[in-house]
């Protein structure tokens, strides 16, 4: 596909329009509703914001952090959600990918069964979004095409 020019062509017909999420509260609440309808009893969140500072290609798509905070004689500790912009202009799909992804490190720390068994919980088609998540970014790298 790419020796052919092709993918695009298969990401824009597979994913024709692009999300409305475009600032930081609106991507709050987009977590937010996803956190209430699967996670609604873990760690509360702090802060959700699109992050121009994360190099998808090299380094992440998303972060999760859990940055300790002092109040008065405690440490409490805050938990945060950063998208990259990359994905403030893409299919709605993946953004919701990688918001579950996140979401997913409250609960469970590191990429294993019972991480991908609780993305897979809260997306049925969690996989093959990854996937094409990585097809997308491929051809962001190549050229962009939304």
């Amino acid at each position: 596909m790419l020796d052919d020019g092709q993918l695009a062509i298969f990401l824009l017909k597979k994913y024709p329009k692009l999300h409305s999420i475009a600032n930081d509260k609106d991507l709050r609440e987009y977590a937010m509703d996803i956190k209430n309808q699967y996670m609604k009893k873990s760690s509360p969140l702090s802060k959700v914001i699109y992050d121009g500072k994360i190099h998808v290609i090299n380094n992440a798509l998303g972060l999760h952090s859990y940055v300790p905070r002092v109040q008065g004689n405690k440490v409490k500790m805050k938990n945060e959600l950063r998208v990259s912009s990359v994905f403030k202009k893409a299919p709605l799909e993946l953004l919701n990918m990688i918001v579950v992804h996140e979401l997913a490190h409250l609960k469970e720390k590191q990429h294993d069964k019972a991480f991908y068994k609780l993305c897979q919980h809260m997306l049925p088609d969690y996989h093959q979004l990854e996937f094409d998540m990585r097809l997308y970014m491929t051809q962001i790298e190549i050229a962009e095409i939304y």
